[in-house]
């Protein structure tokens, strides 16, 4: 049986820094076929001549400014693979990502969603002085992000599109959704991504951050207390 076609779909706002060696990254998975998408979320610096460097492995498309949500929702509306997967623009792959999460795929049917392990590691051009502020861990962590997460065209277009209006923590609330419509999840013991930490990250707005996550988990509590009293009343 043939394997089934990937998409892949990575978001990009002057990632110039970071954008080829996660291109790179991807084009080294030992699984295809693959479907790469780059959605430049219109950056004024050079992403677009580095993706356009590889224009017959990957597609390229630029949009007006609209942050990640809408990068990665475009993404998944030109993608035509039967699986999702996703990587933020500063993160990296193993060479066997895709194949250890798709062989998880063939092994369970039932399964719509596979993570894996994330190991963090500081940007190299970080000074001492900027990694002794940035906290990584030395031991690898389930990896509840996108970059660690191949999920089924339908249970990603189940659980809805990642929302506009959350520009730090709208990965926050799309798992959320997931865990409340008890779509069948695994995830992997091994390391499937690496996530760069350097002094871009969107998480280190950490206010913004919190605020965003307690509305996420504001609107998931009043989700589960509506359907509770659906099924009670």
């Amino acid at each position: 049986m043939p394997n089934s076609l990937v998409s892949v779909v990575i978001p990009v706002y002057n990632g110039e820094r970071y954008l080829v060696a996660a291109i790179k990254s991807v084009l080294a998975q030992t699984y295809t076929p693959l479907e790469v998408i780059v959605i430049d979320d219109g950056s004024t610096d050079g992403t677009a001549s580095l993706a356009g460097g590889y224009a017959d492995a990957v597609r390229y498309v630029r949009q007006e400014n609209q942050g990640t949500s809408a990068a990665r929702n475009h993404g998944v509306q030109l993608a035509q693979g039967e699986f999702i997967a996703f990587l933020d623009a500063d993160d990296l792959w193993t060479a066997d990502k895709l194949a250890l999460q798709m062989d998880a795929f063939r092994k369970v049917s039932a399964l719509e969603v596979v993570f894996g392990q994330v190991q963090q590691f500081h940007s190299p051009e970080l000074s001492q002085a900027e990694r002794d502020r940035i906290a990584c861990p030395s031991a690898p962590m389930a990896g509840y992000i996108p970059s660690a997460m191949v999920t089924t065209r339908s249970a990603f277009n189940q659980v809805g599109p990642f929302e506009a209006d959350l520009p730090t923590g709208e990965f926050v609330s799309w798992f959320a959704r997931l865990k409340e419509m008890n779509i069948r999840t695994h995830v992997l013991e091994t390391v499937v991504a690496y996530r760069r930490l350097h002094l871009g990250n969107k998480g280190r707005a950490q206010q913004q951050y919190k605020k965003e996550m307690l509305r996420s988990l504001k609107a998931s509590l009043d989700r589960r207390r509506a359907q509770a009293t659906g099924r009670s009343s």
